[in-house]
């Protein structure tokens, strides 16, 4: 079978939208291995503080802890579902040029493929929410440290 030019930029064209979802994949990817190395750090900050820690400190470290481990689960599981993603993304690509220099109609698996993906970067995304809301639950502000206005009327009120 003899290919032209036309039909190779015809298929450049058709694999660029697989490769932008690729492209945001790499940059999802990016931002989770950067939050990965965050929860490591405080973790390893965590673990040299475990044995200096007595009563409700040592508490707060073991339950900081215990949430820092299921954010690393939860992101690395995103980080799989990411990388799949970009497997796939592959895959597809690599199902248009094969159409296009066999001639096999491969439409039917190409779009599975780019389904898939699409379905694989969901999880991820979702994944990556939920890990977010884990770090909020992780930082809660004390009350006591919020300036609120009853606070302040209540200082203002001991101190006059």
């Amino acid at each position: 079978m003899s290919l032209s030019a036309s039909a190779i930029a015809q298929t450049i064209q058709l694999s660029v939208t697989p490769v932008f979802l690729l492209v945001a994949t790499g940059s999802l990817l990016n931002v989770l291995m950067g939050r990965l190395s965050r929860v490591v750090d405080r973790s390893r900050t965590l673990m040299d503080l475990w044995p200096k820690t007595e009563g409700i400190d040592h508490k707060k470290v073991v339950d900081e802890l215990g949430l820092a481990d299921r954010r690393m689960q939860v992101i690395n599981n995103s980080i799989g579902a990411a990388v799949g993603c970009g497997i796939v993304v592959c895959v597809c690509v690599a199902l248009l040029f094969t159409q296009t220099f066999t001639g096999m109609n491969l439409a039917v698996a190409t779009s599975c493929a780019f389904a898939v993906a699409m379905l694989l970067l969901l999880i991820s995304l979702l994944l990556f929410l939920y890990e977010v809301r884990l770090a909020i639950r992780a930082i809660q502000v004390p009350m006591e440290l919020l300036e609120t206005e009853e606070l302040g009327w209540l200082r203002r009120q001991k101190r006059g």
